[in-house]
């Protein structure tokens, strides 16, 4: 039950009501259809002359821009897609004064949608929404008596950032872990034992000066487990490493190590260095 306030002459008396600024009031009442003109115009990207590639417009492709094309009547303009792209609809706002088809050019990778616009007479305006299997594109028409573009299309920065951290990542996979190893200077005499969690090292070696933690391929799509080295008075202690691939690079050796993960049912893993003169023996023999 909602418990009705009252106030009384006194309070009124002591503070005046007070009126909002006739501004501020101008302001809320503002038309609707003002503010979704205003929302479209902010929107909207113009073609620009940095933007020709000979004859094509290509604009910068971002989710909910509003993109203009300049039409003329006895003119086809082509809307050329991404390679790869499969359009699922098309809707134009006007589909009585202005012609929309479609075509396709290329094969295999290289196919390619074109959208082709043609309006019947000039001084017409309508909007174009177009879905792909990937995104959706949103036009503004435009026809004049003469002047209509040739074509447009787009780039995509996200796709191209995408495919940069790709070509990066697999760069960096491909990479050695460390240059100038000799393979008859690596002591491979390492002990892993303890638990068996999925990121539980192959092997472990060293070369003289860094040691070397291999793991297996599934580490990358997982969480890593950091890695402690245990000093002479038996303490875990945390120790600087790189990851290179699979690999951890600790530019150190030591006697043991351990890998820690999880807080309740911790898993760890313990890496054992032998003697390495052991090693060399068995080769020698």
């Amino acid at each position: 039950m909602i418990r009705p306030i009252l106030l009384s002459a006194s309070l009124f008396a002591l503070a005046p009501l007070t009126l909002a600024p006739a501004a501020a009031q101008t302001r809320e009442a503002a038309s609707p259809t003002a503010r979704v003109t205003a929302a479209n115009r902010a929107a909207l990207r113009e073609p620009s002359s940095a933007g020709y590639i000979h004859a094509v417009q290509v604009y910068p492709y971002s989710e909910g821009v509003l993109y203009r094309l300049y039409a003329a009547p006895e003119r086809v303009t082509d809307i050329a897609l991404q390679p790869g792209e499969t359009v699922t609809s098309v809707a134009a706002g006007d589909t009585v004064r202005w012609t929309v088809g479609d075509t396709t050019s290329g094969s295999g990778e290289t196919r390619r949608t074109h959208i082709l616009v043609k309006p019947f007479s000039a001084g017409l305006r309508t909007n174009l929404f177009i879905t792909t299997d990937r995104r959706a594109y949103h036009l503004a028409l435009e026809s004049t008596a003469t002047t209509a573009m040739a074509a447009l299309s787009w780039t995509y920065p996200q796709d191209e950032l995408i495919a940069l951290r790709r070509t990066q990542a697999a760069a960096e996979a491909a990479a050695p872990i460390a240059s100038g190893l000799a393979v008859e200077s690596l002591n491979f005499n390492y002990a892993v034992s303890g638990d068996k969690p999925a990121w539980r090292p192959l092997r472990a070696f060293d070369d003289g000066r860094q040691t070397f933690i291999e793991f297996p391929a599934s580490i990358a799509v997982g969480e890593a487990p950091p890695l402690f080295v245990t000093g002479d008075n038996g303490e875990a202690q945390l120790v600087n490493y790189r990851v290179a691939g699979r690999y951890y690079v600790v530019d150190r050796l030591f006697g043991a190590a351990e890998l820690r993960l999880g807080e309740k049912r911790q898993k760890i893993v313990r890496i054992t260095r032998g003697d390495p003169a052991r090693t060399s023996r068995r080769r020698a023999s």
